[in-house]
């Protein structure tokens, strides 16, 4: 997870690891956040793939669904498969349920210009090590400095080419059989996010590795909700029934 990365950032910016993933990979520049498009509510749709609408988190402030659903760890736990966790925001334990995460890794670094690096050095580390089914790995830095700096400043830009950077020894120390998404939750303007414009709802959306097709520019539309289901069709996992999104099928060859 890029957080706050927009598409036309990518093409602004000196994004090495991440244009190398496109082509190697399939992948939309177009594809749709939720409203309201800002942290937490977005990560909560990526994860249990329902709207706002339906799971209720609004805010970055979490509470209890009222009618709860399994997200795609708590999926992934059920069957028992190994799961782990890199972040550096900490609202975002609150994305799976209790006993369903097999390893967690979190330092409040998401407001630091290097808050990324640890958790890129722990991932690059752990998951060849422990080979984990599922990965979340987040870096938080950039949506940082879109709100301290600007979306598309120069700050901004930089930072995403030392993510970019970061991004890329993670991807270089992966085993060669793992599937990569790498995306945005929400994109942003000025030096905010949360409205239903194209800087704020529009966000990246790559995938690559085993079986998806490379170099293919995604025609059908793409929605955070269909992020739970195309993981859940990568690990041979059936989608839950009231999960809103469909597995992206195009990528795959």
């Amino acid at each position: 997870m890029l957080d706050g990365v927009r598409p036309d950032a990518i093409e602004a910016a000196n994004c090495p690891s991440l244009n190398a993933l496109r082509s190697r990979g399939a992948s939309t520049m177009c594809a749709r956040s939720v409203m309201p498009c800002i942290t937490l509510p977005c990560h909560t749709s990526i994860f249990h793939s329902v709207p706002p609408t339906r799971h209720g988190i609004t805010s970055n402030d979490w509470h209890p669904m009222a009618r709860p659903l399994p997200g795609l760890v708590d999926l992934a736990g059920n069957f028992a498969m190994k799961t782990a966790f890199f972040y550096n925001w900490e609202p975002l334990r609150d994305l799976n349920r209790p006993g369903s995460l097999g390893f967690s890794f979190f330092r409040n670094t998401a407001y630091q210009l290097d808050g990324d690096d640890e958790l890129a050095h722990e991932a690059a580390r752990h998951i060849p090590a422990d080979r984990p089914d599922f990965t979340f790995l987040y870096f938080g830095t950039v949506d940082s400095s879109g709100h301290v700096f600007g979306w598309m400043s120069k700050e901004y830009l930089a930072q995403l080419e030392r993510v970019d950077s970061l991004l890329g020894s993670v991807l270089s120390a992966l085993p060669a059989d793992y599937t990569v998404i790498v995306q945005a939750d929400h994109g942003g303007h000025a030096r905010i996010h949360g409205e239903d414009i194209p800087e704020d709802m529009t966000v990246p959306w790559i995938a690559a590795g085993p079986g998806i097709k490379a170099g293919h520019e995604i025609a059908s539309s793409v929605s955070l909700l269909d992020t739970a289901p195309t993981i859940a069709r990568v690990l041979g996992l059936t989608p839950h029934a009231h999960w809103e999104g469909k597995a992206v099928e195009e990528i795959f060859a």
